[in-house]
Order: C-alpha cells, then sequence, then structure tokens
C-alpha cells in the first residue's frame, strides 16, 4: 500500500470517528501518522540519480510548465487539454515529477510540464522545490496556477519562491 493510499485511509477513518473526549487521543495519533506521510511525501531523497523525474526531454516549439501551489488544478488542466492521463487527486503532493504534455494549437506544438506543488521554502529546497524551480527555468513560459478561493496573497509568495 502507497503512501497516498494511507493517507486516504488515514483521512477516511478521522471523517468516520465522532469526534469526543473519549476519542481525543485516537484522533491525536491519527493526526500524527498523516503528518509523518504529508512529511514522507514532500521529503527529498537522496537515493537515486539527481533530477530523477525532472529530465524530460524538450520537444515542440515552445515548452510551458504550469507551476503553483498543491492542488490547485495543474494535473487537472494538463489532463483537460492534452491527451496526457496525470494523476488527479484532492489530495496534496500527488504529482511527485514532472509530468510532460503535447499540445497542439494553431500549428504548433506546446510541449506542456505538470510540476509538483511549490510550498513555502521551495528555493531553499523544501520539498523538491530547488528540483521544481530548476525545471520550470529551462521553459520559455512558466504558467503559475493560482486557487481563487484562497489567499489573493498567493501570486506574491509564488513569485516570491521562483526569483529566489
Amino acid at each position: 500500500m502507497g503512501i497516498l493510499e494511507r493517507i486516504a485511509e488515514i483521512e477516511n477513518e478521522m471523517s468516520r470517528t465522532q469526534k469526543n473526549k473519549a476519542t481525543e487521543y485516537h484522533l491525536g495519533l491519527l493526526k500524527g501518522k498523516l503528518a509523518k506521510l504529508r512529511a514522507e511525501l514532500i521529503e527529498v531523497k537522496s537515493s537515486g540519480p539527481k533530477g530523477e523525474g525532472f529530465d524530460v526531454k524538450r520537444s515542440g516549439d515552445a515548452r510551458v510548465a504550469l507551476i503553483g501551489f498543491p492542488s490547485v488544478g495543474k494535473s487537472t488542466l494538463l489532463s483537460t487539454i492534452t491527451e496526457t492521463e496525470a494523476a488527479v487527486s484532492s489530495i496534496d503532493f500527488t504529482t511527485l515529477q514532472a509530468t510532460p504534455g503535447r499540445w497542439e494549437y494553431r500549428g504548433a506544438v506546446i510541449q506542456l510540464l505538470d510540476l509538483p506543488g511549490i510550498i513555502e521554502g521551495a528555493a531553499q529546497g523544501v520539498g523538491r522545490g530547488k528540483q521544481v524551480v530548476s525545471t520550470a527555468r529551462t521553459a520559455d513560459v512558466i504558467l503559475m496556477m493560482l486557487d481563487a478561493t484562497k489567499s489573493h496573497l498567493q501570486r506574491s509568495l509564488l513569485e516570491r519562491e521562483l526569483e529566489a
């Protein structure tokens, strides 16, 4: 069972558990397990070749990097406008590596790269941030995706991480 399945299982159990004094301890344990699993998802593992999953061969006339915070719709957009089947889930950090897609628009072939979500501190290497930012720098265009239901500060946070 993978990390994403375990996270979904714990979230499901938490939603089914009635909240009262008798279940506080159990819910606390579940929250701790959930935090550890989410930390595992964003942890950079030093084993394996550098840049694994981020070295995507350049193709087409232009390259567009989809960048944003977790769960803002980058994979959904990629799946919608290309024939690529990107993993889509409501769980943060579903995308763990660069996922390329090919989009033909008015005779131009555009390569779209769905990158993992950026979190604060990405420029310092938190959550594979350096790999994501360096892959985005190879693109001709960076498309920043924001969640309209969240804070208006998202854009400035993303810009700060990309500039750093």
